[in-house]
């Protein structure tokens, strides 16, 4: 009876010996054509089997895939080169591989059988595969899934997902080959830019010095946000609204609420101001319309930098008598506006 037990102890240290340098021998195998490939190994359903059969002592990365045209498949082209980045990156950094971590594609094309195995309806499917032996072992353990359903996943994503659930400190990070165009473009447009400013520099300097053109830029700047154009960009207000009587309400009452019309008035009693038009469409985007030469700042630019220039006595007296009444009859709009947002408000200037 001792004998018995003896010889069936040895018999099994055997078959687990076996097992071991089986799984190993096709681990080295594997391992080999993957350094030969330079990453992921081209796989089929017979060698799919092969390489993620237990006893197994390793990990198996496997995308499932729908490359061809007939399939349309937008997500599989798009992981593809992600994945084979992946794996080149891990296999040119773990050439030895002592992360026990081999990569594989398996086409639908050449890989039906185990497309029906898994019961796969779509594509693409990330799986990884966990040991069966080993320290490592999960016996019985269905591969873990990569989940595809929020778009593409980036080869940073499959090597952060992978991971997280192997076991060991060598996970050799993602290295993206060097993009030749991108740099041509850069370099082409740097130089480019180099070249323009070089030989267009001493006529855009002036304009760019120009004290005129920063103190209009800063004036549109200041009438933009203060009268209210962000607030209409943002809500999407209307340009108008009825007034329930049939006519036109040009402003909305209180300080909670505003219309196109009533930001392009109160910024822009202007010199031209824009043709006021019934489709919706031109409506919202004239909200977007600025005018660069509000009265109330042009009559202040003029008083106080092109009056006192004049050299004609009564012309200039008569300019600052225009401009004052002006900005007089403007100020009076304005408050009165403020009345119609503020009803309670006491105060008013004539004529308005």
């Amino acid at each position: 009876m001792r004998f018995l037990q003896l010889l069936q102890a040895s018999l099994f240290a055997i078959t687990v010996l076996a097992s071991s340098d089986d799984s190993n021998a096709r681990f080295n195998k594997y391992l080999t054509k993957s350094i030969s490939a330079t990453g992921s190994l081209k796989l089929d359903d017979s060698k799919f089997e092969d390489l993620t059969k237990s006893p197994r002592d390793y990990y198996v990365a496997t995308l499932l895939t729908a490359m061809p045209a007939q399939f349309g498949c937008v997500l599989c082209k798009a992981f593809q080169p992600e994945f084979d980045i992946l794996a080149k990156s891990w296999i040119n950094g773990d050439r030895k591989g002592n992360s026990k971590l081999l990569f594989g594609t398996l086409d639908f094309l050449d890989g039906k059988g185990t497309f029906q195995k898994f019961q796969l309806q779509t594509a693409p499917v990330l799986m990884l595969h966990l040991p069966t032996t080993g320290p490592n072992a999960k016996p019985g353990a269905e591969p873990l899934r990569l989940d595809f359903g929020n778009g593409p996943r980036s080869a940073e994503d499959a090597h952060s997902w992978i991971g997280r659930h192997i076991v060991g400190d060598i996970k050799p990070p993602v290295r993206r080959p060097f993009n030749y165009v991108k740099f041509a473009t850069i370099t082409t447009l740097i130089l480019g830019g180099i070249s323009f400013v070089t030989l267009a520099g001493p006529y855009i300097l002036p304009v760019i010095q120009s004290r005129n053109l920063w103190a209009g830029l800063s004036l549109i700047a200041i009438l933009l946000f203060t009268s209210g154009h962000m607030f209409n960009h943002i809500r999407h207000v209307p340009y108008i609204q009825g007034d329930g009587k049939g006519g036109i309400q040009y402003f909305a009452g209180g300080f909670q609420s505003q219309w196109g019309m009533e930001t392009q008035i109160v910024a822009g009693m202007c010199k031209s101001l824009p043709q006021k038009s019934t489709h919706h469409k031109e409506q919202k985007a004239m909200t977007d319309y600025f005018a660069t030469d509000a009265i109330l700042a042009f009559a202040t630019i003029s008083l106080a930098l092109k009056v006192p220039r004049m050299v004609d006595a009564k012309r200039q007296q008569a300019a600052v008598l225009v401009w004052s009444i002006l900005m007089f009859a403007m100020y009076s709009f304005l408050l009165s506006v403020f009345r119609i947002k503020n009803g309670g408000y006491p105060f008013w200037l004539p004529p308005f």
